[in-house]
């Protein structure tokens, strides 16, 4: 599932290809994703100039003049920029055709993601975000006032999208084992010392895996349509029964809120 790195590189390979680019045509070739795709897209974006194109969480927000469309790649999805004579391929779901002979198109093959519209900029599902990992706010002591008195295991609490956007399934399970925090412990528990070493460490891992490119498992690839080699420097998700990199444990591999969480049972406690 393409997380934060994932987005973030999706964007900015986007920007130099679609800012300041003429939407001659918004093409909608079903009715729906996770949600209704707004029929009305197809006249509201005509002749708009994208003003520019940020991320917000998994959410890439592209401005216009008339308001800002909302992309998310849900599970499966990936977006391309190609020329406009190039061949529909399957699963391709919405496309914006620009004046210059290009088309950016999202590709969802399990049809979890997001096409949606606001005209101010404003939607329930971005007003109810947490902070961003990699800006200020997201500081030492944030982590740590947030999490006392909660139950909730520790990676499930870092992966609240309403406490901290961003840090999904791969890269909770890295930044907890780089800060030696056993994923099962209750998030209340956790002092502010390794709070502030998690705080260190998811900073430090999201803005390697953005250089890297993400993490391509599967379905991910970037705008070019080259893969994320994040992966190749993965120290325990994926890695179940292999020697942990930190000592000399094996990773295991336990099922949390529905998801494999990838952790050294020796080295983090």
């Amino acid at each position: 599932m393409p997380e934060l790195p994932e987005v973030e590189t999706t964007k900015r390979g986007l920007e130099p290809l679609i800012v300041n680019q003429v939407v001659e045509r918004a093409i909608l070739y079903r009715d729906n994703l996770r949600w209704e795709m707004p029929k009305h897209l197809v006249t509201t974006l005509a002749n708009q100039r994208v003003n520019s194109i940020h991320r917000r969480g998994k959410y890439l927000l592209i401005e216009f003049d008339v308001g800002t469309l909302i992309i998310h790649l849900g599970m499966s999805g990936s977006i391309k920029v190609v020329s406009h004579d190039v061949p529909l391929k399957k699963h391709d779901h919405f496309e914006l055709s620009f004046g210059n002979s290009t088309v950016m198109r999202l590709n969802d093959p399990r049809r979890f993601g997001a096409v949606l519209f606001s005209k101010n900029g404003s939607h329930p599902l971005l007003d109810s975000l947490g902070v961003e990992p990699l800006e200020d706010l997201f500081d030492e002591s944030y982590l740590y006032s947030k999490s006392r008195n909660k139950q909730q295991n520790i990676k499930a609490f870092v992966m609240d999208s309403k406490v901290v956007v961003g840090v999904g399934n791969i890269y909770a399970c890295e930044s907890l084992h780089q800060a030696g925090i056993n994923p099962e412990r209750k998030a209340g528990s956790v002092s502010k010392k390794r709070y502030v070493l998690l705080t260190q460490r998811i900073k430090t891992i999201l803005a390697q895996a953005i250089k890297a490119g993400g993490t391509t498992l599967q379905d991910f690839s970037q705008v070019d349509g080259s893969p994320g080699y994040f992966a190749q420097t993965l120290s325990v998700y994926g890695r179940e029964n292999k020697l942990c990199g930190t000592c000399s444990g094996k990773i295991a591999r336990i099922t949390q809120n529905q998801r494999s969480t990838f952790y050294c049972p020796l080295c983090q406690t």
